[in-house]
């Protein structure tokens, strides 16, 4: 199961203020406390989930990874490694003033036991043609992978991880203080129960190392901007043998030349003379799939609309393809010859001698004309 948003955990916006969240952070994590919820595995996971997002979000570096990349920007698998939660650290911040200040040791915010590797993120940038027509690419991702040398464990080839001396391979410790009783993740090895002695060469007792590898990504014909391909287990490594996460492709679409997408439908404008939108005519149309015809009528007004079925796109979730809307605009001419002027001077003469061809323009400043009446009334 991926991991829930933390501005969701909070309940807070993305912009949210430092006091808000640790209002937010002090609300959630009171309701959900383990001594106000003895035995309450649900309210155990939530207070512990609220601990993980104010750790992130309250930190401004890990909160603009966050922001960018999502989880895997601040990947928090792990023995103790970069990413690990301080658990002691909010928790003294936040409610040192009920607890008198003490928040014990620096501990890890990871689980103990066998945990899931963290879900990436990946933005795929694609051109209108292959997101119509589908499609294959290949991406490379950074990503933690399960080390080799020891598989996993972090401990030298040979050697085997121990139990922890401070918690004796529970993971959790307990603090007093006067009538409250905390439980916290030892800080000694971050949940795990185990401490490596002889740590392994190559990852340094995390058992994890960072690589970056090569995906082929299959994109379905008909896909769309937010839209998203999942990739099983191609996320980040699970901690203490679990599995890995998933990557999560996310399609965005980049600026089509002529066409503008919305949903199965695609708009374009064509630009056509006034000779054409006056007399009419036939003009050559692209679309995804080449140039058609279409018919220019007599007397077309600039915005005209054009409906073209069947020319758009073909959703990757099915219903037929939607339709091409061509939007006409009518292009003034400029540099004009003197030859070319006389003849539009003398058009226009002809025209307000045999009555006016532009009814828009005269009802237009007809309108004016009363709406100045009425004011001088």
């Amino acid at each position: 199961m991926s991991k829930r948003d933390y501005y969701e955990v909070l309940g807070v916006p993305r912009d949210a203020t430092e006091a808000d969240l640790k209002k937010a952070y002090r609300r959630v994590a009171m309701k959900h406390h383990p001594d106000r919820n003895p035995d309450n595995k649900e309210s155990e996971e939530l207070f512990k989930e609220a601990n993980e997002a104010f750790e992130v979000l309250s930190n401004p570096e890990k909160k603009a990874r966050y922001d960018q990349f999502g989880h895997a920007g601040v990947n928090q698998q792990g023995g103790g490694g970069a990413g690990a939660g301080d658990f002691g650290d909010i928790f003294s911040d936040i409610f040192g003033d009920i607890f008198g200040g003490a928040g014990g040791g620096r501990a890890g915010g990871g689980r103990a036991g066998v945990r899931k590797g963290a879900d990436l993120r990946y933005n795929l940038e694609l051109d209108l043609e292959d997101a119509v027509k589908g499609t294959t690419v290949k991406i490379r991702i950074p990503t933690a992978v399960t080390c080799s040398t020891c598989d996993g464990s972090g401990a030298k080839k040979g050697s085997a991880p121990v139990d922890c001396s401070s918690c004796n391979g529970v993971g959790q410790v307990r603090m007093q203080q006067g009538f409250f009783s905390v439980q916290q993740t030892c800080p000694r090895c971050h949940g795990s129960g185990k401490q490596i002695k002889d740590p392994c060469n190559t990852c340094h007792g995390r058992g994890q190392v960072e690589e970056q590898k090569t995906l082929s990504v299959k994109v379905p014909a008909g896909v769309d901007e937010g839209d998203r391909i999942r990739l099983t287990g191609e996320g980040q490594a699970g901690t203490n043998g679990g599995p890995p996460g998933d990557l999560y492709v996310q399609v965005h679409m980049r600026e089509h030349k002529l066409f503008v997408r919305d949903g199965r439908d695609l708009h374009c404008e064509i630009p056509i003379s006034f000779v054409d939108a006056a007399l009419g005519g036939e003009l050559e149309v692209p679309t995804l799939d080449g140039r058609v015809k279409l018919k220019i009528p007599a007397e077309t007004q600039t915005g005209k609309l054009f409906r073209l079925r069947g020319k758009g796109v073909t959703s990757v979730r099915g219903g037929g393809a939607g339709d091409l809307l061509c939007r006409v605009v009518v292009e003034t001419p400029v540099q004009l010859t003197r030859r070319q002027k006389e003849l539009l001077q003398e058009f226009q003469t002809i025209g307000e001698s045999e009555g006016s061809q532009s009814p828009k323009k005269t009802s237009w400043f007809d309108g004016v004309k009363k709406f100045v009446d009425d004011l001088r009334a």
